[in-house]
């Protein structure tokens, strides 16, 4: 059933090209029109000179409201995806923690189900293929070298919709994976490494273009030891994730960041864990139990830093905070990650596009959420 033609009057309309004073005009869930001036007849929506944004896309999210991806449960995911909505974030990539082979079968395969219902934009898998000195909040015992004939039967049971893997280079085969990945219509990550700056050089020469969340669970900046964080800040082709939740990075490093890449290649992600939304408690993440203290998550066992309790409207006010502006802010949490992934229709304002749109106030709240075309309540 085809949706009534709604134009969005008196808005600020953040488009690929800067933002612009005027309307958006909506026709069976996606943008038909943009212009400036009177928008002719028709039934419409005065959002009173707020902020007009693409929808947020989260790249890397493990859970919220108390689910989480790993449980490959649909009715969670489903949870997850509407809490999300709520909050302005449209598009959601399903990410995967190191799971046994043949619980990461089954992980991946009830949420290519998920994809092709139209709930996710693709799956992420963040292990097994990483290193287990940088393992964060995976668990150590259910790490592997990488191994193209299990990454072959990801996407077999993904069909189609496995997005990203991250790899740290410097694991025996990782060059393989990468190539391997980027031949299949996969991106290439690299991320939980203790690469020196030539291992990771060679990762994005053989076809890695995203650095997952910069700093955290990577070998650190040494002015005689680059490592893997110079080598993604100083190459135009890597895309630099970012968790801005003010715990897992400082605001200083995190402005480093952005002068360093530019806001066109930082992609802002929340990381974030199924405590998203519900407070402070224990949970889990994967199979290793998690405790949220004052919005904090750690590892129980080990005292390691685990995913954030954030959602990307958060990133982005926390972005803004140090000084980047709030159309650059806005892109890095949309049109960035999109364009990083490969999503085609989201993340960005344009004729023909989803209608997936934030409607944001003066202090950065998202007001109302309209995903293709009719307001999320």
């Amino acid at each position: 059933m085809a949706h009534v033609p709604l134009t969005l009057t008196g808005a600020r309309v953040v488009t690929a090209d800067g933002t612009h004073d005027g309307w958006v005009r909506i026709e069976n869930g996606r943008v038909a029109e943009l212009g400036t001036g009177d928008p002719g007849p028709g039934e419409r929506h005065d959002v009173g000179g707020r902020l007009v944004a693409p929808g947020l896309v989260d790249t890397h999210i493990h859970g919220g409201a108390g689910r989480s991806f790993p449980e490959a449960d649909p009715e969670g995911v489903r949870e997850i995806v509407a809490f999300n909505r709520r909050s302005g974030v449209t598009s959601l990539v399903g990410g995967l923690v190191a799971a046994s082979p043949e619980d990461t079968l089954r992980q991946v395969s009830v949420l290519a189900e998920l994809c092709e219902e139209g709930a996710l934009s693709g799956i992420y898998l963040e292990g097994p293929f990483i290193a287990t000195s940088r393992c964060g909040a995976h668990d150590p015992a259910l790490l592997r070298d990488p191994d193209t004939a299990e990454f072959d039967a990801w996407l077999r049971a993904g069909r189609g919709h496995v997005r990203m893997v991250t790899v740290a280079p410097e694991l025996p085969g990782a060059l393989d994976l990468i190539r391997a990945a980027v031949s299949s219509g996969v991106v290439a990550a690299v991320g939980h490494t203790e690469a020196t700056y030539e291992q990771t050089r060679a990762a994005i020469d053989a076809g890695a273009t995203v650095a997952t969340h910069v700093y955290n669970a990577m070998r650190p900046l040494n002015h005689r030891d680059p490592g893997p964080i110079a080598a993604v800040l100083g190459d135009d082709r890597v895309t630099v994730e970012l968790i801005l939740d003010n715990v897992h990075v400082h605001p200083g490093a995190a402005r480093l960041v952005f002068d360093a890449a530019g806001p066109g290649r930082v992609s802002l992600v929340t990381d974030a864990m199924s405590a998203t939304g519900l407070g402070d408690g224990e949970y889990t993440l994967g199979d290793l139990r998690v405790r949220v203290r004052d919005g904090r998550a750690h590892v129980i066992e080990t005292g390691a830093i685990a995913s954030s309790t954030i959602v990307l409207p958060q990133a982005v006010s926390n972005t803004v905070a140090l000084g980047v502006s709030v159309e650059d802010a806005v892109r890095s949490a949309s049109s960035v990650p999109a364009a990083a992934l490969g999503l085609t229709g989201v993340g960005r304002i344009e004729v023909g596009g989803h209608a997936d749109l934030a409607v944001i106030n003066k202090d950065l709240s998202v007001a109302d959420v309209m995903y293709q075309g009719r307001w999320v309540a």
